[in-house]
């Protein structure tokens, strides 16, 4: 009782809502129930409003929403005098001095664009996972941001899904290791540390396997595949300590992520013991009418609320039809009081209740250039981007290149500073980005000699440039070339024609790889194949640098490019990164976290699909097995590939033990060499197989890796601890069990290459 008086008087005496120190439940709860109690109905509905800054209302209009307590938290503004003024109208003008928190689409990078996420994921490196994310952390709580809508979580298996590229790729466990890894550093040791920022995991759930890789599109799946599949990651997010969840956009088994009562209190409250605050995706509420399970606004509110949407993005529906809800007694209070306890904890786990401005500070502290260069971490974007580049294909060791001669840097994407740092670059500056083509002239100085010719626009449809155009309305990222395709044809091979070595960078600009911008192809659009097969036919060596934001049909580029790189969007200093592993400077380790398909007709294509009875075997007939008879069955590059300027060898894999007991663990180890010329990394691949199992298993699952370096000649055991724990799986009554019986152990280094050594399970 003290406590709470205490409490009180301090709301009454204080311009700023005092609290208790974090980090004492006991205190948390007593703190926000006293508060609660002094709420009126239309305060406790305005703390679950997420407002847009400048898309949902004018400035002024928006601070006279905060001092009257109708908003909870606002999202899209991205420095420290933008947020001052709406956070001095929520502690100095409400009624109740409650904080709003400011929030902000951080996924890859605030002002440091660090590779996309697809790209950090071929890294395999989970300390450059957490600190790109502890970076950006800093860098968007510098701004006066309390929270990012990300890691963005869902497992993608359909490249012509746009937002591929937002997330960590095909497989449950390595995309729960990076989901645990980005919480990690976006929250650091606590969501309330001033160099902090909350995590809010999304998009739950199951967006990623929207039908037909159309964006928000619905997803129709048995509980089995849910759960041992695409589940996991959201869990793994949660458990990491994420104080927040964002809903997905897309139905789930028939009802929308935003009214599923099941999916939001069943599986993440109650199964899942998720604390933290629930928020809709962008006017999701509003759009349960399209949906067609509300039959209007305020029906939408009702199901929404009940379901367990705490927060409404882009609101509407709640400031309108929660209080005559409640007053009709079709919402109990409950659920109104349930979802103001989750965003006034979250405030509260922000550290904003102790200080609304611990984020942004004073205006003398602002910094006099808000796009300083002294604000970025260059070095520590280098290196991430390094470590995500992929080599695909190095015929006849045409990398590294030598810094001598003259290079033709070629394409529509050699010199493009917006698209190279991929979509959802938050608050970073194109000026600020390093190009392919600067990379290049920086890494050769005054040793040779650069051409440069962009040979044709990303793409000639103008329907296309229209539409992506207009999805960046506020500025045209589409800017082209008003030559003719033959001149800048012309124009490129004759480039081509007086270098020793092409450089070509293809693939998609960012918005071909964004929300809402699913693709019927996965090839190159024309006017950059025309181009590939110009410089093709100048006999000069041919170096490939794709960038794009999930996998491409590369078939022809595979046979005829003399080397293949693929650089995703590699951020802030993408340049660089790609320039250095041109030349040799860095000698490339990722590995592809993603299949790369054949062609669009063989989607899905991912590693671990589930067993069938008739499957194609290579070197067997192919007839009455399954498989596409057109085309050779497989992946033209699987998962987990991706090759080196060195060479390694892995041995036979060893046990420890040919059983497992029951609760006990058994030890695989294999020698890894690297037998090449050159000291380099490689990424050891630990895959499980479950031979015989009451449910149908995949062919094989990720279970673990290690990424070592070796020096030329070098040789080194690596192990793999392997426990029960790493044999369960969820069976036909959706238990988490392991079964006894045999399973075989996989190493290598690729999903495909692998050594192989079996056990059984007692």
């Amino acid at each position: 009782m003290l406590v709470s008086l205490a409490l009180s008087a301090s709301l009454v005496c204080s311009p700023v809502l005092a609290g208790p120190a974090p980090g004492h439940a006991g205190d948390k709860n007593a703190f926000i129930a006293d508060l609660m109690k002094r709420m009126t109905l239309d305060e406790k509905i305005g703390q679950l409003r997420l407002i847009s800054i400048g898309a949902d209302m004018p400035q002024p209009r928006l601070l006279e929403e905060i001092a009257a307590g109708r908003v909870g938290g606002t999202f899209n503004s991205v420095t420290p005098a933008e947020n001052r003024p709406l956070q001095d109208a929520a502690v100095r003008r409400s009624r109740l001095k409650i904080p709003i928190f400011f929030a902000y689409d951080v996924v890859h990078g605030h002002r440091t664009i660090f590779p996309i996420s697809l790209g950090l994921a071929s890294s395999w490196d989970l300390a450059t996972v957490t600190q790109s994310a502890r970076i950006a952390a800093i860098e968007a709580s510098a701004d006066g941001l309390d929270a990012t809508f990300a890691p963005m979580v869902d497992i993608a298996r359909d490249p012509r899904w746009g937002r591929t590229s937002e997330g960590f790729g095909e497989d449950p466990y390595l995309v729960s290791q990076y989901a645990r890894a980005s919480v990690k550093g976006f929250q650091g040791g606590s969501p309330a540390g001033a160099d902090s920022v909350m995590a809010f995991v999304k998009h739950f759930a199951l967006y990623g396997a929207v039908e037909g890789g159309r964006d928000y599109n619905t997803v129709d799946m048995s509980p089995l595949r849910m759960y041992q599949d695409y589940l996991p990651p959201y869990r793994a997010g949660v458990d990491a300590g994420a104080g927040g969840v964002m809903i997905a956009l897309n139905s789930v088994n028939g009802v929308p992520a935003t009214s599923n009562t099941w999916l939001l209190r069943d599986l993440l409250r109650k199964s899942w013991g998720f604390k933290g605050v629930t928020v809709s995706d962008h006017g999701a509420i509003d759009e349960l009418t399209k949906h067609g399970v509300a039959k209007d606004g305020r029906e939408a509110a009702r199901l929404a609320i009940r379901a367990g949407v705490d927060m409404s993005m882009h609101d509407s529906a709640y400031l309108a039809y929660l209080p005559g809800l409640v007053k009709a007694g079709e919402v109990p209070m409950r659920d109104i009081d349930g979802a103001v306890r989750e965003v006034l904890g979250a405030k509260y786990d922000m550290g904003l209740f102790q200080d609304p401005y611990r984020r942004i500070g004073k205006a003398e502290q602002d910094p006099p250039d808000i796009d300083a260069e002294s604000r970025l971490h260059r070095a520590a974007a280098r290196e991430a981007a390094r470590r995500s580049l992929v080599l695909l294909e190095n015929r006849a060791q045409t990398l590294p290149l030598k810094k001598a001669g003259t290079i033709a840097v070629i394409g529509p994407l050699a010199d493009a500073p917006i698209d190279i740092m991929g979509s959802w670059s938050a608050a970073g500056k194109s000026g600020q980005s390093v190009t392919l083509l600067q990379g290049v002239r920086d890494a050769l100085g005054a040793s040779g000699r650069v051409v440069y010719a962009r040979g044709a626009n990303v793409t000639d449809d103008a329907g296309v440039v229209g539409y992506l155009n207009f999805m960046n309305w506020d500025k045209p990222e589409i800017v082209q070339d008003k030559r003719a395709p033959d001149e800048m044809l012309a124009e490129a091979v004759a480039a081509a024609r007086g270098a020793d070595t092409i450089v070509v960078a293809v693939g998609e600009s960012r918005g071909m790889s964004h929300e809402a911008s699913s693709r019927t192809s996965l090839s190159l659009p024309g006017s950059q194949d025309a181009l590939l097969r110009a410089l093709k036919a100048t006999g000069k060596p041919l170096v490939v640098v794709l960038m794009n934001g999930r996998p491409l049909t590369l078939g022809w580029e595979k046979e005829n490019a003399d080397a293949l790189l693929e650089t995703w969007y590699a951020g802030t200093e993408g340049g660089h990164a790609i320039a250095d592993v041109l030349f040799g400077d860095y000698n490339p380790a990722g590995k592809l976290p993603i299949s790369f398909p054949r062609s669009l007709g063989q989607i899905p294509t991912y590693y671990n699909h589930p067993r069938i009875g008739r499957p194609y075997r290579p070197g067997e007939p192919p007839n009455y097995t399954s498989q596409y008879f057109e085309e050779q069955p497989g992946p033209l590059y699987p998962f987990g590939y991706g090759l080196s300027y060195t060479d390694f060898s892995v041995s036979e894999v060893a046990l420890s033990s040919p059983a497992m007991a029951r609760g006990g663990r058994i030890e695989a180890s294999v020698t890894v060499k690297n037998t090449g010329p050159r000291d380099g990394e490689t990424v050891v691949q630990l895959y499980l197989r479950d031979v015989a199992a009451s449910v149908v298993r995949p062919v094989k699952e990720l279970k673990g890796f290690r990424k070592l370096m070796l020096k030329a000649g070098e040789a080194r055991e690596v192990r793999f601890t392997i426990d029960e724990d790493m044999l369960k799986f969820f069976n036909a009554q959706l238990d988490y069990v392991a079964e006894p019986g045999d399973f075989t152990v996989q190493i290598g280094l690729d999903s495909q290459a692998v050594r192989e050594r079996g056990f059984v399970l007692r």
